[in-house]
Formats: structure tokens, C-alpha cells, sequence
């Protein structure tokens, strides 16, 4: 997979509380009257990767939200994954491969909501990707 810095969500990001990820995107304005969703049509490559093992947490929540507005006020998700302790390892690549339909406003970001004890270790690196590597 090759990213793209502008479109790099998390970077290593160490996640040790609820946070959202240290990047946002702006998908640019959107004029009155018109409708868009990025979800729809050419699948557009999202790869989010644990990068680094996590402990003590119980799961993580992983979210993809978009709103109107950089502070994310009325933020909607259009997709989200519960992933346990067990799956966090490095090297896990979390599903969706793509951006998803709703995805229909101008920023995006990712959400990650710690469940269990705030975890010291544990890191993930995610973001819009030229292409995903398949092993399969």
C-alpha cells in the first residue's frame, strides 16, 4: 500500500484514551443544491493497521464520522468496528478495505473509543491508500 500524507488519518498514532484520529480531511466545500457522497461509485482504498500491540483494554471502537464542520459537533458515523484485545496485534488490518456510502459531508476523520482500562501501549496508522495489499 502506498499513502498518500495528505490523506493519512493517524500516523503511529498511539491511542491510550477515547480520541479521534490526530488528522482530519477536508473533502471540500459543498455547494448548495448539490449532493455528494465519495462512498458511492470508484471504491476509494482505506487501510486502518494496528501498528503496534495493545494491552489492558477490554476492545476498541474504530469509527469513520463525517460532518459539516472541523470540531466534529454533530458528527455521523458511517461505519464502525468493535476489535477485542485479542485482535489488536500488530499488523491487523481492520476492515472496511474502502470509504463507505453516507460518506456525504465535508471532513472525515476516524474515532477511537477505549472500552476496559486505558491502554499504555498500542498504536495504528490509518488513511486513504493508492491500493490495498491482498493476500488472498
Amino acid at each position: 500500500m502506498i499513502f498518500d500524507n495528505q490523506n493519512l488519518l493517524s500516523d503511529q498514532q498511539a491511542i491510550t484514551a477515547t480520541a479521534a484520529s490526530t488528522n482530519i480531511l477536508d473533502l471540500g466545500p459543498i455547494k448548495a443544491g448539490v449532493v455528494r457522497d465519495i462512498g458511492k461509485g470508484r471504491a476509494i482504498p482505506l487501510l486502518i493497521q494496528i501498528t503496534e500491540a495493545f494491552n489492558n483494554l477490554t476492545s476498541l471502537g474504530i469509527a469513520l464520522q463525517v460532518d459539516d464542520n472541523s470540531g466534529f459537533t454533530s458528527a455521523k458515523t458511517v461505519w464502525s468496528q468493535t476489535v477485542v484485545l485479542a485482535d489488536l496485534k500488530a499488523g491487523k488490518v481492520v476492515t472496511p478495505e474502502f470509504i463507505q456510502r453516507g460518506t456525504d459531508e465535508q471532513f472525515l476523520r476516524l474515532n477511537y473509543t477505549v472500552t476496559g482500562t486505558a491502554p499504555t501501549m498500542g498504536k495504528v496508522t490509518a488513511g486513504v491508500t493508492m491500493g490495498n495489499q491482498s493476500n488472498g
